[in-house]
Parts: structure tokens; sequence; C-alpha cells
């Protein structure tokens, strides 16, 4: 399998070379370190009246072959320490849409702008800045061309100043970001750059340069230049301590245990030279970070959970990017600092400190190392273990680019009740990721190989994936094969011993005139077959499916599966307790039909409905999924969510009414002060659990918490696991 991989990574590579032409670009003044400019959102300083505009922006939506109907313009400065941004973005009136005066805001269904810089001009990576009416800010990063959701995140943070002011016909806006904010090359003299906007009232989504929509609106395929007067000095090279305090109470209810105590820690974050980060934690606490949201599960797989701690974000696209990331991924970042105990169950794993070493080695080089140590839990037989990652990235031909990495899992005592495999597990692999010219070619190779004791010499994964993206028509393939013998402690795999590929096509259109913006249809077939079993075709799925966007931003999908699984291991959807499982070594035929309408996102009240009836495994299915949402501006954000699902299988097998309730609320009271409760009620997890968090933001990214925890089973409604915790957490540059 391997061989076949490496010629097509020969070809591919022949066939696509990167050559971006810049078609805009702008001027960015060097000023004084004497002349003062303060971020209050108006542009009455007199140096902003010299600056160079960059203007024409594009309309990105509902079209996207026209100016801007309301225009933006954008001014630019900078000295030896600070970028300073001026930007007037003018409106049709005051009737801004906002979903609440917290920071790192979600952009796509309110009024705001966000500034995109690939400081070292490679199309890969980029930092992302944003404002909106209200001076409410959000900072983010952007990865693997922002060419899906999977490399953008906004949990990133870092400092910088920023404010909005308000005027009839328009906003502006200030922002001042200190240099050490970015990472860049010494002697630099121009980053690539753009910009887009989300403009409620004029119905419009516009970008400084042109780029089409079948591309992503944060892609960094189509960007210009901003050049600055003068090259770029050394950055200086801060130093960032962050530590904290937390007074926990606990109570374990279902195991009648009680904690209280003090914990002490934090965080030191190093900058080296103008492009690398190291980033130290010693005894990591994560009580202040949102709560994962609870989910109905009706596969035989394990679900993925995105990532929310701070500590693994930045760069974070250098460890987690490797392999396929819904089949086999050899590095996923949740799998340290959480275990299973004795029951089989979830539990947290003390994280005794670590470090991260991440950024440019060189204009083509990047580096990534990582390693936490985490503590030994005897009374859940769970080990104390090293857990390493070093990788490497180089980029060629332009945009694309080939990596390595090495993952090392090492219990580092030996432990009684620890079986010889588990003592150690290393994964060694080697990847290729394609981006072409234009982005319509994406595309990964890669093969990883496996280590651990008396493991079997089934132990390789292998894959490729290519995808062909154009304004008509669009193209996907893969070929993935896991070994039955492959393993990754540190990673996702959903299944092993496993060859699968498909290969769909879609074919879009445009109405010129009309309710749909755009319209397609997708033809999408998926085989999995067992190695171990003579190749046997294990799963299908045939898939047809219809999409329409509207140019009221509103969208539907219908969809139609049709599907076969022959069952491996037994099965049981519901997680009702002394359930008979669904037999193995049965193969059953189902179909299903999905319907789902989102509603217009910028409205005050919007809403996303899905249903799905069919047949299932031996049995039918219905499901009913819906959010709801609500704001009263700028203050309160409410959202509910719906989930109910109803199995009926024949006797001796269980049915079942699944039901996950999850409302939300969201109170900021300024951009200081903030509180959010979230209630979730699942039956098939029996948890009924409420996590409540005050978070005063007393001084630039420094917070007091206050985070309350309740969990119930729901059939009893006895309590499982109450806590209370006040985290105290400052961050100090020196």
């Amino acid at each position: 399998m391997g061989r076949y991989v490496i010629v097509l990574l020969f070809i591919f590579s022949t066939f696509f070379i990167y050559a971006q032409n810049h078609h805009k670009g702008f001027t960015v003044n060097h000023i004084s370190n004497i002349e003062t400019i303060y971020p209050d959102g108006i542009l009455d300083e007199a140096i902003w009246f010299k600056a160079e505009i960059a203007k024409d922006f594009w309309q990105y939506f509902p079209s996207d072959s026209i100016l801007a109907t309301k225009q933006t313009h954008i001014k630019m400065l900078f000295d030896d320490e600070n970028l300073y941004i001026g930007i007037t973005v003018f409106t049709s009136g005051k009737d801004y849409k906002v979903q609440s005066l917290k920071r790192d805001f979600r952009a796509g269904n309110s009024d705001n702008i966000t500034l995109l810089f690939d400081t070292f001009n490679d199309g890969s990576n980029a930092f992302l800045f944003g404002i909106n009416p209200y001076g409410v800010r959000r900072e983010g990063l952007v990865s693997g061309g922002g060419n899906d959701l999977r490399g953008f995140t906004i949990s990133w943070d870092t400092k910088w100043k920023g404010s909005s002011k308000i005027y009839e016909d328009r906003y502006t806006s200030e922002l001042i970001i200190p240099l050490t904010a970015f990472k860049f090359k010494e002697g630099e003299t121009k980053w690539r750059f753009n910009s887009y906007r989300f403009d409620t009232q004029s119905n419009e989504n516009s970008t400084w340069m042109n780029i089409p929509q079948n591309q992503n609106v944060y892609g960094l395929t189509f960007m210009g230049d901003m050049v600055f007067e003068k090259p770029l000095g050394k950055s200086r090279s801060p130093l960032a301590i962050i530590p904290y305090i937390n007074a926990i109470s606990q109570n374990d209810f279902e195991n009648n245990e009680a904690l209280n105590r003090i914990k002490i820690g934090g965080d030191a974050k190093f900058a080296i030279g103008n492009s690398m980060n190291l980033d130290i934690t010693v005894n990591p606490d994560f009580s202040q970070v949102e709560v994962d949201d609870q989910v109905t599960n009706l596969t035989r797989f394990e679900i993925s959970l995105p990532e929310k701690r701070q500590f693994f974000i930045d760069n974070s696209d250098l460890f987690a990017s490797f392999g396929d990331s819904h089949d086999e991924n050899p590095f996923f970042s949740r799998r340290i600092g959480i275990a299973t105990d004795t029951a089989d169950n979830s539990i947290e794993n003390k994280i005794i400190g670590g470090m991260r070493l991440s950024g440019k080695l060189n204009k083509g080089l990047r580096l990534g190392f990582l390693d936490i140590q985490t503590e030994a839990d005897r009374q859940n037989n769970i080990t104390s273990n090293n857990n390493m990652m070093l990788a490497l990235q180089q980029r060629v031909f332009g945009r694309s680019n080939i990596s390595m990495f090495l993952i090392n899992r090492q219990t580092l005592k030996n432990y009684d009740f620890q079986e010889d495999e588990d003592r150690y597990n290393r994964v060694l692999g080697i990847d290729y990721d394609l981006i072409s010219k234009g982005n319509r070619w994406n595309g990964k190779f890669f093969i990883h190989k496996s280590f651990a004791h008396n493991s079997g010499d089934k132990d390789v994964s292998t894959g490729a994936k290519l995808d062909y993206n154009s304004r008509y028509y669009n193209t996907f393939s893969k070929l993935v094969y896991v070994g039955e013998d492959y393993r990754s402690d540190l990673g996702y795999i959903r299944r092993t011993d496993i060859l699968k590929g498909y290969a769909g096509i879609e074919k879009v259109f445009w109405p010129k005139k009309g309710i749909i913006n755009t319209h397609s249809f997708k033809f999408f077939p998926i085989f999995i077959w067992s190695p171990s079993m003579d190749l046997q075709n294990t799963d299908y799925t045939f898939r047809g499916e219809w999409e329409a966007k509207f140019v009221d931003f509103s969208n539907i999908n219908i969809r139609v599966d049709n599907k076969y699984t022959f069952l491996t291991d037994e099965f049981e959807p519901t997680g009702k307790d002394d359930a008979i499982a669904l037999p193995e070594n049965v193969g059953y035929h189902y179909s299903n039909l999905k319907l789902e309408y989102t509603s217009d996102r910028r409205k005050l009240f919007s809403y996303r409905m899905e249903t799905t009836l069919g047949s299932f495994f031996n049995g039918n299915r219905y499901s009913f999924l819906g959010t709801m949402t609500y704001r009263f501006q700028p203050k309160v954000f409410i959202s509910m969510l719906v989930d109910y699902n109803r199995i009926e299988l024949p006797q001796p097998y269980v049915s079942a009414d699944l039901w996950l309730l999850s409302p939300k609320i969201e109170v900021t009271f300024n951009k200081s002060l903030f509180w959010s409760t979230l209630v979730q009620y699942s039956t098939q997890q029996d948890n009924f659990g409420l996590n409540s968090r005050l978070q005063w933001r007393f001084a630039p990214l420094s917070d007091l918490y206050l985070v309350y925890n309740d969990n119930y089973f729901v059939n009893t409604f006895a309590p499982r696991m109450r806590s209370i915790n006040l985290k105290f957490t400052y961050w100090l540059n020196i």
C-alpha cells in the first residue's frame, strides 16, 4: 500500500506547482515612537490623514463579481513596537447585530470586520484579528491555508488594544497590536494581507481581495500585499508569566468522596527571536474551560471533541494535522490529561507539567516539539506517562508541504497492573499536503508506522486524498488503509483493520435571479473492506445530496443514504442497562432520509432544524435535532438545543427514546464581566449537568473565575458530582 502512495505523491507533486499572483497592495508608513495614537475608535489623529488607504472591497455574498455596495477603508501605520490600524466601515444605518459583548465572538451572525495577516508570506498560516461596532475584539489563528474549519480557531489569545465609534452612516475602529503578537522574519518588508466583513443591514459579505464563493472567506489563497515603508526590525523577546491560584471544593457522591484543596500552578511564554515560541506549564488547571457539549452517539465509535485548552492551541496544526482527521489522526491532544479508570470511565489524569517549542526555523521550515508528563493514579490503575511529539514541516512548491513526526508515549516505571504491550507506544510518519495554484487541488498523502511491545506486523497506516474545487464542479476521493495492529495511544483512530475508499462528484449551479443564491447536487459512495477477512466488504454507503443556499443567508439540505453494515463486534445502540446487543458477524441493509434547514442567522431569533427518518440496522429510527437562539442585544444571548432519537428494534432487542436537552444563557454585563450557564440533560449518558461560570476580566488576559458544576443521575435524580472553583489568573509581561 505504501508504494502506491509514494507513486501518487510523485505524480501529483510534479503537476501542481503553486504560483500566486498578487493584484492589490498598499504601503504601511513608519511613524516615530513620539507620535501618539490613542485607541478610542475615533480617527482624529493628524497622522491618519497621511496614511495610504486599502479600499475597493469586493462583494463575496450574495455575488462575488461586483464591488461591495457598502465600502470599507483600512489604514495602517507602524513604529518599532506596534502596528496601528484605522478602519472606516460604511453602513446603511445603525441597526447593528452583535451576539454579545464577550471577546472572541462568533462572526457569521453579526456585524464585524476581520483582518488576516500572513506574516511569512507562505499562504499556509495567518494571524487573525477582528472587531465589531461595539469595540468587542477577537483574535485567532488560521492554518492549513484556511481550507476548512479544522484550520480555524479563536481559542488563541494575545494582548492588544482596540475600540470602535458608531456614527449615523458608519463605524470606525482603531487597533493597536504589538509586533510581539506576531511571528515574522527580521528584515521583512511585506506581509500578505486580506480582510473580510459581515454587514447584516445590507445583506452583504465583502472582502478586500476578490474571492470566489467556492473558496472559504478566511482562506489564504487570495491575498494582497501590505508593504512596510522600512524593514521590520528584530522583535523584542517578551516573557509572559501566567500564575494561577484555584480554591476547589468537590463532592463525589457516587464514590462518597469529598475534596477541599488549593491548587497553584501556572504557565510561562517565551518568544525566541521573531519566529519561535517556548511555552512551559507547571501543574496546569483547566477548570475554567467550558465544558464539552454532550452528544447522542448512535455509532459504534468514539466521538471526537474539539480541544479547548489554551496550552494546546498555539501552532496546534503542527501537531494535529497529520494523517486523516476522520479515520486516522495519530495525535489528538485531548488524550493527554484524560485516562480510563477500572470501570472503563473517562476521568481526569493530572498533568504534572510540560513544555512546547514551536514556530519557524527559517522561511520554509517549521518545528514543533511537545513534552508532557502525567501523574500516576494507582487507585484507578493509571500509570505515569511521558507524552512526547516531534514534528517538522518543510514548505515545498509554494504552499504545499512535506512533514514528518515522531510520537512517543512511555511509561517511566514498571507497574504490576500494566501489561507489557502497554509500556510504550511509538509512531513514526511522513505526510505530504498538496495545495495547488488557485486552491483548485487539495490533497494529502501519508504513511505511518507504529511500534509497541510484541505488536503484530500489520502496524502501518497509509492513505491518499485528492479534492478538486471549482465554481461548477467539485470532486473528492480518498483511499485509507489502517492495519489491525496499528495503534497510536495519543491519537484518534476510529477503527483498525480497514481499507476505506470513496470517490464523489458535486455539480454546482448559480442562478442569475430568484431566491436561491446557489444550489448543488452531490453523489458520494463510500466503501470499507476488512483486510484480515480477505477484503470482505463490511460497510458501504451510497449517498445522494441536494443543498441550496438562499440570498437571505438561510440554507436547506436534503440527503438520502443507502447503507450496509456488517458487524464484526456486537453493538448495542441505545446504551440501556442489560439491553441485548445486536449480534456480531451479521450484515444489515438500511436506508434513511435526512432533511436540514438553517434560518437567517442575522436575525435576533434564528434556528436550525434537522430530521432523519428511515430504517436502522434491523429496526427503524426517527430523529429530530433543533437549535434555537435569541439575542437581547447586546448583553444577553439565549440558546436551546433539543435532540430526540426514537430507536425501534424488534424483540428481544431494546427500543428507546433518547433525549438530549441543552439550554444555555450568556450575559455580558460589560466588556469585562461575563456570566454563562449551560444545562445538559442526556438520557443516553444518564446525566443531568449544570455548569455556571462567572468571569471578571480585571486586566488584559487576567481573570477571576467562579465556576459551579453539578451533575445528577437522570433516572433517580440522585446527586453524582458537585464542585465549586474560585480561580485567579494573572498575565504578567516581563
